[in-house]
């Protein structure tokens, strides 16, 4: 029995090839609509798929190839008795090979003007259906949906008549893999349309941006995978303009510089280190808040990540080239700017789109056996509802260190503690086990820079041994959520030492 191919794809490429291959090999060919067009017009005999079901295509193409002499084409177990009989009763003839790909509902939902009938019309049925039903038969059925894997196949074809059994399940496998992304493309936005916020079970779906060396060490694993339209404001869609590859480190770092950098609408510069900023500055020129930065903790800025919300000039590249650094992250450089960062072979230059910045929904942390989402915490100063708790108000001075303060504290890892001021931090102490320890880390790190600081607490103080601290230090303002048993105690204490304390409301824990 002379074997057969059906062949519908949206993507034509590589298509005419491939069907051409396959017609000198003896293959009949199937196909439907624009397919069968593109490859008719171009020379290659093809058979309508409604000549061998004996029905048209109806309902503007919504169904055509749901029809047993398709499915059962497709299902049939090829050297089985009964299965052999049932077809020869009914008329049906074996598929062989089949090479589907679907409608592109993703490309089509992220059109920013996309309607919901535009979406509902570009949810494929019976291209799902097909590569289901040749997937799960793939022990007879060699079932392509990615062109990349057309010359393997056409290989092995004219090696041994047909694919092998190994390759069979790989390409099955694909199959699996891409119609349950396709299918968690179509059920994220049905759901967002419902405005269903935890729904009784959640899929997403990633697509492989690249293998990596290792993981957080040598001898783990790793890869990078990025969610397909997600954030343009973010490392997984970063533009990669010079260095070598990025390791899982790198990004970590990098997504929490970007994470920080987005704080601010006027120029600033972030430094991270182990995904703790190191040094953050503000200033009316990139060139003077990198400066800040930079001074901010001139030792641990080297080997560090740094984001900049504005374009890198020669000035500031003459600057960044100075200093050993894994990343740069901005906007944009101007091309003095590259010419100069370039010629350091292993720093990469990476740039994001600023301008087409969209928050992700949800974010998500896996953990053993499980998957924790929540909101992003967008929470700012702006927010926050305000509350003056001291005798003394604060200056306009204090006002914008401990706005700056209260940017950064919420990108720290808790227990944090952060000392500012107007244009730069001074001080972190991230990570500890009580905040009067994070507190004296920031303190000690902040010198004599915190006579007439701002200090920021991620949560309230639960008793007043870090105002105490701060105090001591010279700290003048301290901005902290509030809420504890023992605000008074805190509230005391600063009102002894002359500081101003601001209460927002609102705790930022980062763990």
């Amino acid at each position: 029995m002379k074997k057969r191919a059906l062949l519908s794809v949206s993507d034509k490429n590589g298509i005419l090839e491939f069907a051409k291959e396959l017609e000198s090999l003896g293959y009949e060919l199937l196909s439907t609509g624009g397919t069968m067009k593109h490859l008719a017009d171009n020379g290659v005999a093809v058979t309508a798929v409604d000549a061998v079901t004996g029905f048209p295509e109806i309902m503007e193409g919504r169904v055509k190839t749901l029809n047993p002499m398709i499915h059962g084409g497709l299902l049939a177990k090829q050297d089985d008795p009964s299965h052999i009989a049932q077809m020869v009763e009914h008329g049906i003839q074996p598929i062989d090979v089949v090479c589907v790909n679907l409608y592109p509902f993703k490309e089509t939902i992220s059109k920013p003007d996309v309607t919901n009938e535009d979406a509902i019309e570009n949810i494929d049925i019976g291209g799902p259906a097909m590569l289901r039903a040749s997937a799960k038969n793939h022990a007879y059925v060699t079932v392509i949906v990615d062109a990349t894997d057309y010359d393997q196949v056409l290989s092995e074809i004219k090696a041994d008549g047909k694919t092998t059994l190994e390759t069979r399940r790989r390409l099955a496998a694909k199959v699996f893999r891409h119609t349950a992304a396709y299918d968690a493309l179509i059920a994220g936005f049905l759901t967002d349309l419902t405005g269903e916020e935890f729904p009784e079970q959640v899929t997403y779906t990633y697509e492989l941006k690249q293998p990596l060396r290792y993981g957080e060490n040598p001898h783990q694993k790793a890869a990078f995978y990025s969610r397909p339209l997600g954030s343009d404001f973010s490392i997984a869609y970063a533009e990669q303009l010079h260095g070598k590859e990025l390791s899982y480190n790198n990004i970590q770092d990098a997504n929490a510089a970007i994470q920080i950098i987005k704080e601010f609408d006027k120029a600033a510069a972030v430094a991270v280190k182990h995904m703790n900023p190191c040094g953050v500055g503000t200033g009316e020129t990139i060139f003077d808040a990198f400066n800040k930065a930079y001074e901010a903790d001139s030792t641990s800025i080297f080997g560090g990540i740094i984001a900049l919300n504005r374009e890198v000039d020669a000035a500031t590249a003459e600057k960044l080239s100075g200093i050993f650094l894994e990343i740069i992250i901005a906007p944009a450089f101007t091309e003095e700017a590259i010419e100069i960062l370039t010629k350091k072979k292993n720093i990469r230059l990476m740039t994001i789109s600023f301008d087409q910045h969209k928050k992700d929904k949800w974010n998500t942390v896996s953990v053993e056996g499980g998957l924790l989402m929540q909101e992003p915490d967008a929470y700012g100063f702006a927010d926050a509802t305000i509350k003056v708790a001291t005798d003394r108000q604060p200056t306009e001075a204090e006002w914008e260190a401990m706005k700056l303060g209260w940017a950064v504290v919420k990108h720290v890892k808790s227990n944090a503690i952060v000392v500012t001021d107007d244009n730069m931090t001074l001080g972190v102490g991230a990570g500890q086990m009580n905040r009067v320890g994070a507190a004296n880390i920031a303190l000690t790190q902040a010198g004599e820079r915190a006579k007439g600081a701002a200090l920021a607490s991620d949560a309230f103080f639960p008793m007043d041994d870090t105002v105490e601290a701060a105090a001591k230090a010279g700290i003048t303002a301290i901005i902290q959520p509030g809420g504890s048993v023992k605000d008074e105690d805190s509230i005391k204490k600063a009102n002894e030492y002359g500081i101003t304390m601001v209460f927002t409301g609102v705790r930022h824990f980062k763990h």
